[in-house]
């Protein structure tokens, strides 16, 4: 009884000692995870998701850490793929390791993300809590019928929360982004790759000044992610992929 009560007693002391260490600057990245693997792409590092075989959120589906899903190849791009491995089909996820607050958040996109199966999600999102998220998303939502990409911001079921639109992409490539303000977001989607839009690349844009635009709280990540809507298997039965040739944040002027 005496040595279980003496480590118990250390026990409570290093948790004390371990809660005197922390400060806020703790909450600028996420802490490094023995079983996570961490990957460099545009200059920051990210942290792949992995569910260790137990289906979560979204879907619910499983997720892989494994270089078969994510990987980052010569040329510095990002590879985001569903692949099917033993019984189960394994989806791709990453997470930025730091905040990076108010500032354009741009996606240069190198895979025509229009041949997604109807199926396939794939996600370029900011994410607290299901409250607090700034989404672009590509998808038909299961029904081969539906525009294939939106802007929306949560709750994006909520009236004027979501625009839904068609690509039509010309190529390949394609540029999304949104500037995300305190009082304010603007979308835009483009054909090719550049920060600017015009007449002739534009594909749509949108600005939310609703209600519901999050607050920078410094404890939001930026994520990307390609994974199947309810979990169910892509319809043709096939592998998907997604690549991200290059990610660029512009940060806001005046913001912290």
């Amino acid at each position: 009884m005496k040595l279980l009560f003496n480590s118990f007693k250390i026990l409570f002391i290093a948790t004390l000692l371990l809660l005197s260490c922390s400060s806020s600057s703790d909450l600028d990245e996420l802490p490094i995870v023995q079983t996570e693997r961490i990957i460099k792409f545009s200059g920051y590092d990210w942290l792949v998701r992995t569910s260790n075989d137990v289906r979560l959120g979204p879907g619910p589906n499983l997720f892989s850490d494994s270089e078969d899903n994510v990987w980052v190849d010569d040329n510095g791009h990002m590879h985001l793929k569903i692949v099917h491995k033993g019984n189960g089909w394994y989806c791709a996820g990453v997470i930025l390791r730091r905040s990076l607050g108010y500032g354009k958040y741009i996606f240069h996109v190198g895979s025509d993300v229009t041949k997604l199966d109807e199926n396939v999600v794939g996600g370029l999102f900011t994410y607290l809590n299901d409250e607090e998220e700034i989404d672009i998303e590509f998808s038909r939502w299961s029904n081969p019928n539906s525009e294939d990409s939106q802007f929306a911001v949560q709750p994006s079921h909520l009236p004027g929360n979501k625009v839904r639109y068609d690509l039509h992409l010309l190529t390949d490539r394609s540029t999304h982004a949104f500037d995300w303000r305190a009082d304010r977001i603007d979308f835009f989607s483009r054909q090719g790759h550049g920060l600017t839009v015009d007449d002739e690349n534009l594909i749509r844009e949108w600005t939310y000044q609703g209600n519901h635009v999050p607050p920078h709280r410094g404890t939001e990540r930026l994520r990307m992610n390609l994974w199947l809507f309810r979990g169910e298997a892509p319809s043709n039965g096939e592998e998907q992929e997604m690549i991200i040739e290059k990610f660029e944040f512009i940060k806001a002027e005046g913001s912290n």
